[in-house]
């Protein structure tokens, strides 16, 4: 396929290698910024471009590679009488903000993107959504030459796909983050953290994460949680979020 990126950051640099190597073209690349449409279009051997009124209108697939907040804008600047295929790749923005054209999609890949870690497409899940049933099967066969595990999926499942990814990965991280500072406040070095949370990532792999559940809320060890408490008492905010978390697993246990 002949296809266009708008967006040249880490889903965009991605997708456009995985892309190419899988022998579809990658014409034209958007930016506002030219030098990072340049960039990328180096190795892609694309044309680099700024203007959206500069748009090749001639692509069968584009595909809206730019954060949420700016999806709506930058799909007012593009020409509304595409002939291909345009999707967005967003877990968070409905499929209808693409109405303007006739044929539209999305593609969402339940996976964090960086430009210099290598990402092993097969075992990344792909919510696939479009106008017509049509287009989805296009869709469907395109992103199965990256993914084993691609799956229909309505703009509200992909919303609460989306939520639930912030939740374990955003937000678990911050947590860590958390740790990582209690422990160097102690002289302590966070790799001392490193085989717990590995040793609980695999046990939610094949198992209900209620169900493997561990540590003192569970128990309800109000000793223990109040020595934590009181261990972070100069800090209002860890406190607060020890609080609530604890009080989450306390009913739910």
């Amino acid at each position: 396929m002949n296809i266009v990126l708008i967006g040249s950051g880490n889903i965009a640099s991605t997708w456009g290698k995985v892309l190419a190597a899988l022998g579809h073209r990658i014409t034209q690349i958007y930016s506002h910024t030219l030098a990072n449409a340049q960039a990328l279009a180096n190795s892609l051997s694309s044309q680099a471009i700024s203007d959206l009124k500069e748009l090749d209108l001639t692509a069968e697939l584009y595909i809206v590679a730019v954060s949420d907040a700016a999806i709506p804008s930058v799909v007012e600047q593009i020409p509304g009488n595409l002939t291909g295929l345009i999707i967005h790749c967003s877990g968070a923005t409905d499929l209808q903000v693409l109405s303007k054209f006739n044929r539209f999609g999305v593609a969402y890949p339940i996976q964090s993107f960086s430009k210099t870690v290598a990402i092993d497409f097969a075992k990344i899940p792909f919510g696939i959504e479009a106008n017509t049933a049509e287009d989805e099967t296009l869709l469907q066969r395109l992103f199965s030459e990256l993914s084993t595990h691609v799956f229909a999926c309505s703009s509200e499942q992909r919303l609460a796909i989306h939520l639930g990814a912030v939740l374990v990965n955003n937000f678990s991280n911050a947590l860590y983050q958390m740790a990582y500072e209690l422990l160097a406040q102690k002289n302590l070095s966070f790799d001392l953290l490193r085989p717990i949370i590995l040793e609980t990532a695999e046990k939610v792999q094949n198992r209900i994460p209620k169900d493997v559940q561990t540590g003192p809320a569970i128990r309800n060890d109000d000793g223990t949680i109040n020595k934590h408490l009181q261990f972070i008492s100069d800090n209002p905010e860890w406190q607060s979020i020890y609080q609530q978390i604890t009080s989450l697993i306390k009913k739910r246990g």
